[in-house]
């Protein structure tokens, strides 16, 4: 028996209807689209209000907070939590912002706290003066010591922090250059060197690395290029040394620097005036310009022994002509 369609009344094969189903129109057809852009939207504005709501929380004036970028923001955040973790409020002392400005007004440097493991935990307000940034404009170059220093220092600085670190209380000493602002590169020539003096204790017990802080004072060093500026020779001397490091001669002037007289130097090791801390740094650099003629190595900064048996910080540029080593230093005042 022909079957006729019910529809158009083709014949067919079976009863069916050349109409497709309502089951394969629902499987054929496309499921609708689910715009998910109100839902990025909604999550971007609460984002967003989360991010003012903790600029709106951070003690700096309202113009800095106008300026801050969101991760400006959040590198804020995260150094008032790391001040917070290591300074609770509780056992912090009370001062007023008045007396604080008073006294940092009063220091000839900057304050720099760390974490033992050299995040950035905090720097006076009193910064700019020395290096021309505020410690919002510091902090988008990165949130630890490392990130602000001269790129060849950082490996040195980083072994005295865990010197000073497995002796807590020990105090350490170095002068590196600092990032500073354009206009002060142009003002000043440069970077400014700073010398960098702290410890490290132990603000609250138990003790652990993650409750150890390392406090320093930042003061303002001459620059340590010995070549920057050759219209003063004040501040320099010269010594000729054998390729041992022995003082072969050395310009009248180290008396003003050093306390010693030409007759007593000569002769004498290099090694036997260096700090202990420094030289392992005077040995890389002795190493680097004994290659051979005509090398160069430097400047690295040293302290030497004075006369007075006091220390004296050199910025020390070596250089090799021949059978001989010839060091310009520089005193860092």
């Amino acid at each position: 028996m022909t079957v006729f369609c019910s529809h158009c009344h083709r014949p067919l094969q079976a009863e069916t209807s050349c109409l497709p189903r309502r089951a394969e129109q629902a499987h054929g057809a496309s499921k609708p689209f689910r715009s998910t852009k109100s839902a990025s939207k909604a999550r971007r504005d609460q984002i967003n209000a989360e991010l003012h709501a903790l600029r709106s929380l951070l003690p700096i004036s309202t113009q800095e907070k106008e300026r801050l970028s969101y991760l400006h923001t959040m590198a804020l955040v995260c150094l008032r939590l790391r001040g917070a973790h290591l300074f609770p409020p509780a056992s912090a002392p009370p001062s007023g912002p008045v007396l604080a400005a008073e006294l940092l007004s009063l220091l000839p440097g900057f304050l720099l706290v760390l974490s033992a493991g050299g995040k950035l935990v905090y720097i006076s307000e009193n910064v700019s003066q020395f290096l021309g940034l505020s410690m919002v404009e510091l902090l988008a170059h990165g949130d630890t010591i490392f990130d602000i220093l001269d790129g060849q220092a950082r490996e040195d600085v980083h072994k005295k922090l865990l010197l000073a670190q497995e002796q807590p209380g020990r105090e350490i000493t170095f002068v590196s250059e600092m990032r500073t602002s354009k206009a002060f590169r142009l003002q000043r020539g440069g970077n400014q060197a700073v010398a960098v003096r702290g410890h490290f204790m132990v603000p609250h017990w138990p003790a652990s690395p993650s409750t150890t802080a390392f406090l320093a004072l930042c003061t303002p060093a001459a620059q340590l290029d010995a070549d920057r500026d050759t219209g003063s020779q004040d501040n320099l001397f010269q010594s000729t040394h054998a390729l041992d490091m022995r003082f072969m001669d050395v310009t009248e002037s180290a008396i003003y620097h050093l306390g010693y007289l030409r007759e007593e130097l000569i002769g004498r090791s290099w090694y036997s005036l260096l700090h202990p801390e420094d030289a392992d740094v005077a040995a890389a650099q002795h190493r680097a310009v004994a290659l051979g003629a005509g090398a160069v190595a430097g400047p690295v900064v040293l302290r030497v022994l004075r006369r007075d048996r006091t220390w004296a910080w050199l910025c020390v540029t070596a250089r090799r002509g021949g059978r001989c080593i010839t060091c310009t230093s520089r005193s860092l005042r």
